[in-house]
């Protein structure tokens, strides 16, 4: 049996019946889910169409970029180097999370993570721990003029502006020349 469906122009007086066949119901039910994929699409993909289907234009969110106010909100974790391998990846997972979160962008990533990072006056252990972080989580680094002015903001404040003054081009001379300075102090 058919559906039908009844509507009424006046309540009074005139009642139309319209027959929809279980095709066509199935043709308006595919035609409205692509349209609403189609949508939907178009959104994920850039598309520069806003207009739903009633011809409202939408207003389309700008996405700002992550201030360090935005990360420290995220509240990052700190972590300290004298920590096992197991606090490492919950650190690494925790900023991978903050990242996110705060919308960080590549280049933020790097300088906001690095402050995250406590450091005492022990170059040596600071030097040792900052190595096998940096093996342990190679695309922290991927130039090794990064490494070095990463490796050079963690410095204790009382020899970074040295170190930085000597312009180190390689992690070695940086290294060195840390840890001169604090056999000095």
């Amino acid at each position: 049996m058919v559906p039908k469906r009844k509507t009424r122009s006046t309540p009074e007086t005139t009642t139309t019946t319209t027959s929809v066949t279980n095709a066509q119901l199935q043709a308006m039910i595919d035609q409205g889910v692509t349209a609403s994929l189609a949508a939907r699409n178009a959104t994920r993909n850039g598309d520069d169409s806003h207009t739903s289907r009633t011809g409202v234009r939408r207003t389309e969110r700008v996405a700002r970029e992550c201030t360090y106010q935005d990360f420290m909100k995220c509240q990052p974790l700190y972590f300290k180097g004298t920590e096992g391998f197991v606090e490492l990846v919950q650190w690494f997972k925790r900023m991978e999370t903050v990242f996110c979160i705060s919308n960080c962008s590549v280049d933020n990533q790097i300088k906001f993570s690095t402050c995250t990072l406590l450091v005492g006056t022990d170059v040596t252990g600071y030097n040792q721990r900052f190595q096998e972080l940096a093996l342990l989580y190679v695309r922290m680094f991927p130039e090794e003029s990064d490494k070095v002015e990463r490796y050079v903001s963690g410095l204790p404040d009382m020899i970074q502006g040295s170190v930085v003054a000597s312009k180190p081009k390689t992690m070695q001379e940086a290294t060195e020349m840390a840890s001169e300075l604090m056999d000095n102090h």
